[in-house]
């Protein structure tokens, strides 16, 4: 492993910066854990370095973000160029999951530039099309009933990418269909930054809530008759929507929620309208259901 001072991190706004010793290990190798990273080591006299250089840095650009590029002077940064026992300039290493993975030195066609950078760039494209394609999978072994395949699955995935929020949330949807709340809440407790708000998040925190009211659901034949007896009953229809959402009728939750809103929107603090983003959150924004009960909610809320 290579030891290298530590500072601030790399520029955000570019696919292209300087680096020097001092931010090497966070620009170059911290970054490189999550997108390539290119190393064009380099001098003012160098030659060859003024065309590899616009070259390499053209090619990185149009790859849109799947690869960086750091441009070091050798001549400023000689510890690191000794501790990387680069000999002759110029010299190119591509970085990926914090170490050299491939490099080469001299001048090279602009071809084959364009393809050692294609070459880099698919590290990174295809472990995240890896991922996806596991996540995918598992998804699927969980609708088909497989939750405990589903969750070893989801939690191997975590194990390779811990900030991966569709395994994070899958795993906790697992452990909900597992009837292990605890467990589920125990891994939505442990989030935090930016992963907190990504949408598979949310809607494995609306699953576990709602899964929570189910275990409390009360008969749906009793409450359908308390509603029809008494529509203006709210805490009855409410509790019948909760009661037939656990049941699995997500459309009739739906609309007695919509109705319960159109009653009396403000009733317990807008718990009707709080509810039904529980249910779209949890269901996800493609369900048949959802995308009716949005329509109908907004028609109301701006009519």
């Amino acid at each position: 492993m290579l030891e290298f001072g530590q500072t601030q991190a790399a520029p955000a706004d570019s696919h292209v910066f300087d680096v020097e010793e001092a931010t090497f290990m966070q620009d170059v190798v911290e970054t490189s854990k999550t997108t390539p990273v290119i190393v064009d080591f380099w001098a003012p006299w160098c030659g060859p370095c003024k065309t590899l250089g616009p070259q390499l840095e053209a090619a990185v650009q149009a790859q849109g973000g799947k690869v960086k590029m750091a441009k070091m002077d050798v001549d400023r940064n000689q510890q690191i160029a000794a501790q990387l026992r680069i000999q002759s300039i110029p010299t190119v290493y591509a970085f990926w999951q914090g170490q050299p993975v491939d490099g080469f030195q001299g001048a090279i066609s602009q071809g084959e530039v364009q393809d050692f950078v294609n070459r880099i760039a698919a590290l990174n494209t295809s472990e995240a099309d890896a991922l996806a394609e596991a996540v995918a999978a598992a998804d699927e072994m969980l609708e088909q009933g497989a939750a405990v395949d589903a969750a070893q699955t989801f939690a191997a995935i975590l194990g390779e990418a811990p900030d991966n929020a569709a395994a994070l949330g899958g795993l906790v949807r697992a452990h909900i269909v597992l009837e292990e709340l605890d467990q589920a809440q125990a891994l939505l407790d442990g989030v935090s930054g930016a992963m907190a708000d990504a949408p598979e998040i949310e809607a494995a925190r609306a699953k576990l809530a709602l899964a929570r009211q189910a275990a409390d659901a009360g008969p749906v034949a009793d409450l359908t008759a308390a509603v029809e007896a008494n529509p203006d009953d709210h805490q009855a229809r409410f509790d019948l929507a909760q009661a037939l959402h656990a049941t699995g009728d997500t459309a009739g939750a739906i609309d007695h929620l919509l109705e319960l809103f159109r009653r009396d929107r403000e009733w317990n603090d807008g718990a009707a309208r709080a509810q039904l983003f529980t249910i779209f959150d949890a269901a996800g924004p493609k369900d048949p259901a959802v995308l009716t009960g949005r329509r109908r909610l907004s028609s109301m809320i701006f009519a």
